[in-house]
């Protein structure tokens, strides 16, 4: 199963990728079968040598038995190898069924459970997939695969005596107790530990993210002390798990030795009193160390069954999405915007809840736009307008109200098709691995150089590409070439301009430029509503705004004016006054 069927397939992807691999699974288990009973070549063969060659001294039986122990032996490394191999393959086809799959989904906006989308909160989805991949080829996951099987040695073991059987079988008991044992004494501090290095491992990323800041002013000591904070307290739960699991497992070894040795015991007594043979006593004794085996591989590897465990969980979680009949391919827009009564509240905050004091970022938001159109949305800090942008590109959903492109509001156009119409520069820019020419063409494997030059020719950028020693294929991002913060910023203009897009949403888009880049954007947003295409840009400084017609003012989220810009920077500009 590959990543798009994972994609297609109804209900939840991973519970659907574990279906698929469902014949897989049976064949690791039937060759960890053959495994199991091959295991019984050792004990019977100890058998027949006791009780056989022994009292009849008969070579030729010697060495037939050891002929059949070394094909037996030798099927066991071929059924043994045959498991871990289909198990890793088992492994691989999930990372290939999920690993793109799980990415799209941490990309991608989720509905809350206001009705409203926002962006997924920071999470590791392919580090819980990496996780629960490398528990399917571990010792712990065979260890599952063969507890099914202890019942089978345990038979055996009472098929040689009655009192021998008893006693593994209590030998058994008090294994699994141990094991549960360690399930109780270790779920909360595991549980504890994995979220603490969660934050403390979000919390290294940011800083890293911003390594210049914490440099420039000194923060680096005092962010190292926060994260050390984090990260003992994780470190702390984790060792306090570690040593209970530690000294369970020793005590499981333990126990497993001495029911071993009081099996001899017990089979010398039964020996001595000629109810069993002397192979007798040497096979009870392998076969329920066998039975306890498994038990032993799970207490050891206790931990890492229940991150595969907390892992799944929270993948299921990730991924578990209410399915949705595909959209309709609707006609690519003209870039003709609604606004309706939008509403936004903040992330943090449910739909409609202003318990803390706090009113909506956006609250009635009323205006439309036909193509072609430019609107400059001006406003004090704070006032909403990255939020409108957000809005304005389906990047977040409205609380209440919609937003309407061509008519149609985001949940109704597909994702992919609506997305390669809109061009987004937000406030704060990064550009992705990879080369100059692949940011600007949005990593599209089929875009066209003639593409990509006209997109860096319409936001200005084509020359100060070519002044770099290896021009458009320069690599970025990543360890890549150091750019200013203008030029990152003309070369995301670039990728948003990339395509001729039927609505550009510029957020702040001259923070970081000089004025040959105050120039160059003017020019751009001059040539989109030339060729038909509708701009909004959000700005603070009055330079972003001389190529719009139309002003939209904001003010602690509420719409004061709207209408042509001279009208309402006229207007503006009396109230100043006044």
């Amino acid at each position: 199963m590959n990543a798009s069927n994972a994609a297609a397939a109804p209900g939840n992807p991973l519970a659907a990728a574990l279906q698929s691999l469902r014949a897989a699974f049976g064949a690791a288990f039937g060759f960890g079968s053959l495994v199991n009973l091959l295991m019984l070549t050792g004990p019977l063969f100890m058998l027949q040598v006791y009780d056989r060659v022994l009292t009849s001294r008969s070579v030729p039986t010697l060495v037939a038995l050891v002929a059949i122990a070394a094909v037996l032996y030798a099927f066991l490394g071929v059924f043994d190898f045959l498991r871990s191999r289909v198990m890793s393959r088992l492994a691989h086809g999930l990372d290939d069924a999920l690993g793109a799959v799980t990415l799209r989904a941490w990309l991608s906006p989720r509905p809350g459970r206001s009705g409203r989308s926002d962006l997924m909160p920071v999470a590791r989805p392919l580090n819980e997939l990496s996780t629960l991949r490398q528990f399917f080829s571990s010792p712990a996951m065979n260890g599952l695969m063969d507890l099914p099987w202890a019942p089978l040695y345990l038979l055996v073991v009472f098929g040689l005596h009655l009192q021998l059987g008893l006693l593994a079988a209590g030998g058994a008991l008090v294994a699994v107790g141990l094991a549960l044992l360690t399930e109780a004494v270790t779920r909360r501090p595991l549980a504890a530990a994995a979220a603490a290095d969660h934050r403390d491992t979000g919390f290294a990323e940011q800083s890293q993210r911003n390594l210049e800041t914490l440099q420039a002013m000194g923060m680096v000591g005092h962010a190292v002390a926060q994260w050390r904070i984090g990260h003992d307290a994780a470190a702390a739960d984790a060792q306090r798990a570690s040593e209970r699991v530690e000294w369970l497992a020793a005590l499981s070894r333990a126990f497993r030795l001495l029911l071993q040795s009081a099996i001899l015991g017990l089979g010398a007594y039964l020996a001595i009193r000629q109810q069993v043979s002397a192979g007798a006593i040497i096979a009870a004794s392998i076969i329920a160390g066998r039975a306890l085996a498994p038990i032993d591989q799970l207490i050891a590897g206790w931990r890492n069954i229940v991150r595969a465990r907390q892992a799944h969980q929270r993948l299921r979680q990730h991924l578990d999405a209410p399915s949705a009949p595909a959209p309709v391919q609707l006609p690519n827009p003209s870039g003709a915007v609604s606004v309706r009564g939008l509403v936004k509240h903040s992330p943090a905050a449910r739909s409609g809840d202003t318990r803390d004091g706090r009113p909506p970022i956006l609250n009635g938001i009323h205006f439309d736009l036909a193509p072609g159109s430019g609107l400059g949305v001006i406003g004090p800090s704070a006032c909403g307008k990255t939020t409108l942008a957000r809005l304005l590109t389906g990047v977040w959903l409205p609380d209440a109200g919609a937003v309407r492109l061509d008519g149609a509001t985001f949940e109704q156009w597909d994702a992919d098709q609506i997305g390669q119409h809109i061009g987004y520069l937000p406030q704060t820019v990064e550009l992705l691995a990879g080369t100059l020419a692949q940011n600007i063409a949005r990593f599209d494997p089929n875009a066209s150089d003639d593409d990509v030059i006209a997109a860096a020719r319409l936001a200005g950028v084509h020359e100060m590409v070519l002044r770099l020693p290896e021009g458009y294929a320069t690599p970025v991002g990543g360890g890549g070439a150091v750019l200013s913060g203008g030029q990152v910023q003309r070369v995301a203009l670039a990728r948003a301009v990339y395509g001729a897009p039927s609505l550009v949403v510029l957020d702040e888009p001259n923070a970081n430029l000089d004025a040959e880049g105050d120039d160059a954007l003017t020019e751009a947003i001059r040539r989109l509503r030339a060729a038909g295409c509708t701009v909004v840009v959000m700005a603070h400084r009055p330079s972003a705004i001389a190529a719009v017609d139309l002003i939209l003012m904001l003010d602690e989220g509420r719409q004061t004016a709207f209408g042509p810009k001279a009208e309402v920077l006229r207007k503006v500009t009396r109230v100043a006054s006044g």
